[in-house]
């Protein structure tokens, strides 16, 4: 035996004689030879809602899908009925909700680390964890179905190790598992990560951004917030749609599924319905109510992809006749920004320029323009669960000078008086407050808008938004029910403040 394969061996059961077989590219599984066949012995069944949960997990594990966007796809394919439907979606995003707590309890019952375990192996053990200690599936059912998986996968030995380790989950409570994890923690922050399923650096990251509003004490809610499944929320865009039941509190064009699939509303409205967050609709709404709107202004959404905040905008400016203009660098981006824009009216040009540049290129030319910035997404917890997972303080650093481009490129791009409004879907403080502070240093022509109060004059009911002196908004899921999206308005100087300070520049260079 080879030390590759006595390494494989040790890290999923498999026996001695077993051929590892092809990789599907597609699923992730690995083909089957003759002797693997005859090894396996009576075909093996799992039931469809499990199956398409293990696949998207598959797919999340091996290409850094995302579940949001297969899931649905998978279940159609699959042909499950709704029932089926919200068993697969409930295992699927539950398991990668809490996976970082499933891998503690895996380890701990195979008495080795999680990740020297075969990566479909590990994602049956989290499925069938997830089944076990959060679900009312039957015992049986879980361990068995999730023993099949394993050994369609990789074979009968891997389904036999698969097998030993679910039966020692079985023998304690979910209160018992979450106790004994707990006790092995290192820090406080690191039992309140095992805890509520979030990254030790996530935790701080959240926490730092409550702190910033007195508010640390909500933190145990933004956590469990996080891990709850989140309503659907769809945009009725103005002029096109009307705005169906019920409606969400704050945002006019918002309101939530009726139930069922909401594509088939989405599909019967041509587009003028679709899902968007309640938060990413106040975001684009605050920008078109910043100011009033003067006929023939010239908006721009610099950062469009996928582009359901440009159609959103688009049907704002269309009965005001401004022109919207959209840019997505990513050509496959782009053209989903076109496909979003396709059911509003009129001609909208979508540019794929770097939007690092574009200021430089389209200096002065646009009175209001949307950034919402690339980030790490930490707002978006509940409906992406495995961001969590793929994230690490490397990359906020990495994402931080970008967005401070990209916002500083905006601001080239306005017009004396032009505003923009900055977002991300993240609270942390790195991508918000110090991408701002980090170019108004160097942009005396630029004054910071009161987003609160624009906020507040959009939204249909009160909305609590603390208020830190600066005016900048931020969303939370377990206050406002939205993602944690945050939004600075930012405005230049009229032609005659820029001439001042202009002229106050000079004196200043001369003096030097």
């Amino acid at each position: 035996m080879s030390g590759e394969q006595g390494e494989r061996r040790r890290r999923t059961g498999e026996p001695r004689s077993r051929s590892q077989g092809r990789r599907d590219p597609a699923s992730g599984r690995r083909g089957a030879s003759g002797g693997e066949r005859q090894q396996r012995g009576p075909q093996r069944t799992v039931q469809p809602a499990r199956r398409v949960a293990y696949d998207v997990l598959r797919a999340v594990s091996e290409s850094e899908a995302y579940a949001n966007l297969i899931l649905p796809p998978a279940i159609a394919e699959a042909g499950l009925n709704p029932q089926d439907a919200a068993l697969a979606t409930e295992l699927a995003y539950g398991t990668l909700r809490r996976r970082g707590t499933y891998d503690a309890i895996i380890s701990a019952a195979a008495d080795r680390p999680a990740d020297e375990i075969d990566p479909a192996v590990l994602d049956a053990l989290r499925l069938a964890t997830h089944q076990l200690l959060a679900t009312r599936v039957a015992s049986h059912a879980a361990v068995n179905e999730s023993v099949n998986l394993v050994a369609m996968a990789q074979g009968r030995g891997a389904s036999s190790f698969a097998n030993a380790v679910l039966r020692r989950i079985t023998r304690e409570t979910p209160e018992e598992w979450e106790k004994r994890i707990e006790d092995s923690a290192r820090s406080d922050d690191e039992r309140l990560a095992l805890r509520s399923a979030h990254p030790v650096w996530v935790i701080r990251a959240l926490r730092r951004a409550l702190a910033a509003e007195g508010r640390a004490d909500e933190l145990d809610d933004l956590l469990d917030a996080d891990n709850a499944s989140p309503e659907v929320t769809l945009v009725a865009l103005p002029g096109l749609a009307e705005q169906g039941e019920p409606r969400r509190p704050y945002a006019p064009t918002a309101y939530g599924s009726p139930g069922g699939d909401p594509h088939r509303v989405i599909a019967a409205s041509g587009g003028t319905v679709r899902v968007q967050d309640e938060g990413s609709q106040l975001v684009a709404l605050a920008l078109a109510e910043a100011a009033p709107i003067a006929e023939g202004e010239r908006w721009l959404d610099l950062c469009a992809g996928p582009g359901g905040k440009t159609a959103l905008l688009a049907a704002v400016a269309g009965p005001h006749h401004v022109t919207l203009e959209a840019n997505e660098v990513v050509p496959t981006r782009a053209r989903l920004v076109r496909n979003a824009l396709r059911a509003v009216p009129g001609e909208i040009v979508v540019h794929e320029e770097d939007g690092r540049t574009f200021g430089a290129s389209h200096n002065g030319m646009f009175n209001r323009i949307l950034v919402d910035a690339p980030c790490t997404g930490l707002g978006a917890l509940r409906r992406r669960p495995e961001a969590r997972w793929r994230k690490s303080p490397a990359d906020v650093a990495e994402l931080v000078p970008l967005q401070v481009e990209l916002l500083s490129s905006a601001l080239d791009a306005l017009t004396p008086g032009g505003i923009v409004a900055y977002a991300t879907c993240s609270p942390h403080l790195a991508e918000t407050t110090g991408v701002v502070q980090e170019v108004l240093r160097g942009r005396p022509d630029i004054t910071e808008l009161d987003a609160r109060a624009v906020v507040a004059r959009v939204a249909e009911s009160p909305i609590d938004l603390a208020d830190d002196g600066s005016g900048r908004v931020q969303l939370w899921p377990h206050r406002h029910g939205t993602d944690a999206m945050f939004l600075a308005l930012l405005q230049r100087d009229t032609t005659d403040t820029l001439a001042a300070s202009d002229k106050r520049s000079a004196r200043a260079d001369e003096g030097e």
